[in-house]
């Protein structure tokens, strides 16, 4: 009797589990179908061995983990638990459960670059807040709608697969399509080994796009988003963030702004911290903060403040003498003692509303100024940024939680005082100061790229290399790098890149 029982217990866990590969063959399909998508969220490769390495791994990836979900779930519930009605079951929720999650982190990869994680978690909130609040219904619709149509495929696929097991059992082409997923595996993971070891960036920029794969370098994380300089990087092993090709395209249709306010602001830049000092121990209406971040590069940081963008953008505006966006048909703000910005003058400099004026403590104010902010270039610094004074006449703008930075002075000044909002937020990456909601922002500087959270500043290098430091005390943070943050800096960054 025993054995009888013991006999029939193997049998039907026997039955169980071979049914559970064909009902594991269906998921691949379903699961191949909704990885799909990531194909296409991100440039496509060009060469042939990245094209192949991303079908291959697709194909490969995407398979091993849905028959390492069976083998985690469905597999001991068999063994345990061998009710054939009860595990088919359990086995289509469970499975509808993977889909829909990997459904959402797809829908989420597409739209924010990088996948579900915790560190990640204000962000997918926010975009899927922003989603359901913009047409509750239609977003309630399409989500339960998927997942519905995802429970009955699981449905039909379990019940088909155990009512027709014995005619399956006859096929096979299971047994060649196992076998060609294992070759793709390991072809897979060979092609990435030897492109990992010859610098094939068209390949290894691809780690991380699918779920739970090769997890994100500093350097594939720039290759991907085509800040690096390939080329260069063969030939001397000195790679350099690409700005030789950045073509800046002016956001259209640009924003009219045909009211000014009637109001004057000048921005004063002085060479050294010393005419700095000098200059605000004689003026009785300053306040100060020492959270002014700027880059040390005296040029970048010059930019960044007429333009309210990144250096990154620099060699494209400059070669062609390109006016600021925001101004292009106005005359409103003069450049005074930069030779370089000399094209950006009008000829009524004194009248314009912004004046960028190279200062000293000997510098006259005009009577007729509404807002000052003065702040000295970090030349004579070390390092690619540093966190030095500014002040302003604005008490609320050095009364700012966080970080400011040179192109925040001009957004400010732009959608603030002058009344522009629109266009400021339009044509640069500079944030308006009485509309800052987070602690957040992004630069370039010296072949550098660089993303700022809070106190904590990532510098990456161009040879992929990176460091944290904090903004405050200048002192090295030992922490990995956040990937979800950086992806979506970097986009940030190329907000005006074709």
């Amino acid at each position: 009797m025993n054995l009888s029982q013991h006999n029939q217990f193997s049998s039907k866990a026997s039955q169980l589990l071979s049914w559970g590969h064909w009902f594991t063959f269906a998921n691949i399909g379903l699961v191949l179908l909704i990885s799909s998508s990531y194909l296409f969220a991100d440039s496509p490769p060009t060469s042939f061995m990245g094209i192949l390495y991303m079908l291959v791994t697709w194909l490969s990836h995407t398979s091993f983990i849905t028959f390492i979900a069976f083998v985690l779930t469905v597999f001991p519930l068999s063994l345990i638990f061998p009710y054939p009605r009860h595990i088919r079951g359990m086995a289509a929720i469970l499975a509808t459960c993977g889909a829909s999650l990997l459904t959402l982190d797809a829908y989420v990869y597409f739209n924010l670059g990088y996948h579900l994680s915790s560190s990640a978690l204000p962000e997918i909130v926010s975009l899927l807040w922003h989603r359901l609040t913009s047409s509750p219904a239609l977003t309630t619709l399409l989500a339960g709608g998927i997942v519905m149509l995802i429970l009955a495929f699981q449905l039909l696929a379990s019940n088909y697969t155990w009512h027709h097991l014995a005619r399956l059992k006859q096929y096979k082409f299971a047994r060649y399509a196992s076998s060609f997923l294992l070759v793709c595996f390991a072809l897979s993971h060979s092609i990435h080994i030897w492109a990992d070891a010859n610098l094939k960036f068209d390949i290894t920029k691809q780690d991380n796009v699918l779920p739970l794969s090769y997890p994100t370098t500093a350097k594939s994380l720039l290759a991907k988003n085509d800040l690096l300089d390939i080329e260069i990087y063969k030939q001397a092993h000195n790679v350099k963030l690409n700005t030789q090709n950045v073509n800046y395209l002016a956001p259209s249709p640009l924003a009219r702004c045909d009211n000014f306010n009637a109001t004057t602001i000048d921005i004063l830049v002085f060479n050294t911290p010393a005419a700095l000092t000098n200059f605000a121990e004689q003026q009785t209406n300053l306040y100060k903060t020492e959270r002014f971040l700027q880059p040390t590069a005296a040029q970048d940081a010059v930019f960044s403040l007429i333009y309210g963008l990144p250096a990154y953008y620099k060699s494209a505006l400059m070669a062609e003498q390109t006016l600021p966006v925001w101004q292009s048909n106005r005359r409103s703000i003069s450049v005074d003692g930069f030779v370089d910005y000399g094209y950006i003058n009008s000829e009524t400099v004194n009248n314009a509303a912004i004046r960028i004026i190279q200062a000293d403590e000997n510098t006259v104010l005009r009577t007729d100024v509404k807002q000052i902010f003065a702040f000295s270039l970090a030349s004579n610094e070390q390092g690619i940024v540093t966190a030095s004074p500014l002040y302003s006449t604005d008490k609320k703008v050095t009364r700012i939680e966080g970080l400011i930075q040179p192109s925040d002075l001009i957004a400010t000044s732009v959608g603030q005082y002058l009344g522009c909002k629109t266009i400021a937020h339009q044509s640069m990456l500079g944030v308006n100061l009485y509309g800052k909601k987070d602690d957040m922002g992004v630069n370039y500087s010296q072949g550098v790229f660089i993303a700022y959270k809070k106190d904590r500043i990532t510098l990456i290098d161009s040879d992929g290399n990176y460091k944290n430091i904090s903004a405050a005390q200048g002192f090295s943070i030992e922490q990995g790098l956040d990937i979800p943050f950086l992806v979506q800096s970097i986009k940030k960054l190329k907000t005006f890149t074709q």
